[in-house]
């Protein structure tokens, strides 16, 4: 029995040699990109004095959700630069950004495709419960390999453990829009891509956004990970704290990961319910708009006829 032993793992080592021999320069492309997107996001956010940040996340808080987030947006910036961690904070928030922005881009339009499709969906999700519960440490061997020491393997990897939430509430946003609602749209003529663009999307708006929190909330968990592999930014001196038992550093870099966390669920959930506002607005305004018309839907089969 000990003789017998499935050789999955030298598959997997295989496979990776693979794509090392054969696509090394698309990854160095991959690599490429995805370095000079963090460098200009960092560019952004270290280059200019702490204060106009600030100002700037504060006054974005403001127009989002009130006062409140925006005082509490300040303060808590204003408690990373007291424990000396705003330029390391920057460089996580680089990431996280970036890393959010190609997961979401990438997780809406699978979404998409799996709400469209049973077969896509009956493929997709195994593969998303492969991705979100595989340890995060497993994904940076392959990516040390195929981009190297940095800040891209760290992406990489966060990319990986963060777009799963935002294909499944994408899928699940969509596959709830009332199918009374659809049909209407059939009735009237309206292509896919119409009501997909006019109706789904609009409706299943509130989901897309609670995916799009998850998956900035993943990333910012994967930044202590990402330190491991040389990605700097607040995951560095948490790495570095635990080689030296350094408590004050580890809580340090810890608390700043904690309030970057907070800030950007706030705005994300202000966003998301804006969107909510703005879309109850909007049908409340063109029902005023038309007293006289009779809201009630018509039957299918009446429109038929």
């Amino acid at each position: 029995m000990n003789d017998f032993r499935l050789p999955l793992g030298d598959l997997a080592e295989g496979f990776i040699d693979v794509l090392t021999d054969t696509l090394g320069w698309f990854f160095s492309i991959v690599r490429t990109v995805f370095l000079a997107f963090y460098d200009a996001v960092e560019f952004v956010l270290v280059t200019p004095p702490f204060w106009v940040v600030i100002l700037a996340l504060a006054a974005l808080a403001w127009v989002l959700k009130g006062w409140k987030l925006s005082l509490g947006t300040a303060l808590g910036l204003l408690v990373i630069v007291g424990v000396d961690q705003w330029e390391h904070a920057m460089e996580s928030l680089a990431l996280v950004l970036v890393a959010s922005a190609i997961a979401i881009a990438l997780a809406v339009p699978v979404g998409i495709w799996t709400a469209g499709s049973d077969l896509a969906s009956r493929i997709v999700r195994p593969v998303l419960d492969f991705m979100q519960t595989m340890p995060a440490f497993v994904y940076l061997i392959p990516a040390l390999i195929l981009f190297r020491v940095g800040v891209v393997p760290g992406i990489v990897a966060t990319i990986v453990f963060a777009m799963a939430p935002g294909v499944r509430l994408t899928e699940l946003g969509i596959r709830g829009v009332d199918s009374e609602v659809v049909e209407a749209g059939h009735a009237f003529g309206a292509s896919r891509g119409r009501i997909l663009r006019q109706i789904q999307l609009p409706l299943a708006m509130p989901s897309i956004m609670a995916g799009v929190n998850q998956v900035i909330m993943l990333s910012l968990s994967m930044v202590v990970i990402a330190g491991m592999v040389g990605a700097g930014g607040l995951g560095g001196d948490v790495v570095a704290s635990l080689n030296r038992i350094d408590v004050a550093l580890g809580f340090e870099a810890g608390l700043s990961v904690v309030i970057l966390a907070i800030i950007l669920d706030r705005i994300t959930g202000a966003l998301g319910a804006g969107r909510r506002r703005r879309d109850t607005t909007s049908r409340s305004t063109d029902a005023a708009a038309r007293p006289d018309v009779d809201e009630t839907p018509v039957p299918a089969a009446s429109v038929a006829a």
